[in-house]
């Protein structure tokens, strides 16, 4: 397998510490969260690692170099300017007919080969990694008629979404979308992909996962990770 792992952000929600750190070289235990992520990858088979990368990229070049520490190969690919999540694919070359895409802030234990096992057995165009996210909505929730009846009234419902872990497989036809050099991110990607009939599925995951994005967040993920690792870091 190949995966690409996008790590071009600025991390803007951790600031202060992203300032100084690219968002996937932060800390969750004794590892950079990105260091996680590549253990996972090589443990469920995939060989070959490109990284997209901007923002404060000599630090996560000087930090992998060319993997050989993880025993995968690991290759750079450069935005000149911030292409969204989605349009750095289009520089890379040598892409694989079926490959990984992910973010390079993500702890989960998602077994990645069951994951694009699925992908490859449905023939999809992209397949999308999702979690159930449940958001409590703490007040009463009034439905009325166009005559503004009442119909309904719920207090304090909890509404269930199936939302994105940032894991995506991808057909390399799907490069066939992605505009040159003009900023595109995956929500607007897979809106291009089903305007065009392309199969988008999803596969429900019901493990761990948490985008580290925001400082409560990550202060969660070092704690669930501490506690569990076991659950997150395999032998190979």
């Amino acid at each position: 397998m190949q995966a690409i792992i996008l790590a071009g952000g600025k991390g803007t929600r951790l600031k202060p510490y992203t300032t100084i750190l690219p968002k996937p070289l932060m800390p969750i235990g004794d590892y950079p969260v990105l260091e996680i992520i590549i253990k996972q990858l090589k443990y469920f088979g995939v060989e070959e690692i490109i990284f997209a990368v901007g923002y404060l990229k000599e630090l996560l070049q000087a930090f992998f170099d060319d993997g050989h520490k993880w025993k995968v190969k690991i290759r750079y690919s450069f935005e000149e300017k911030p292409l969204g999540t989605a349009a750095p694919i289009k520089l890379i070359e040598d892409l694989d007919d079926n490959f990984l895409v992910m973010n390079g802030d993500v702890l989960t234990n998602l077994n990645f080969q069951d994951f694009f096992n699925f992908h490859i057995k449905n023939q999809a165009y992209c397949t999308i990694s999702t979690f159930s996210r449940q958001v409590p909505i703490d007040l009463g929730v009034i439905k009325l008629e166009d005559n503004n009846e009442l119909y309904d009234y719920i207090e304090k419902p909890v509404l269930d979404y199936q939302v994105s872990m940032g894991i995506y497989a991808l057909k390399k036809q799907v490069l066939d979308y992605i505009p040159e050099n003009i900023y595109l991110d995956f929500p607007s990607l897979m809106k291009i992909l089903l305007m065009n009939k392309k199969k988008v599925i999803g596969y429900k995951f019901q493990g761990y996962w948490l985008d580290i994005g925001r400082p409560d967040d990550y202060n969660t993920a070092i704690d669930e990770f501490e506690k569990h690792k076991s659950e997150f870091l395999w032998e190979t």
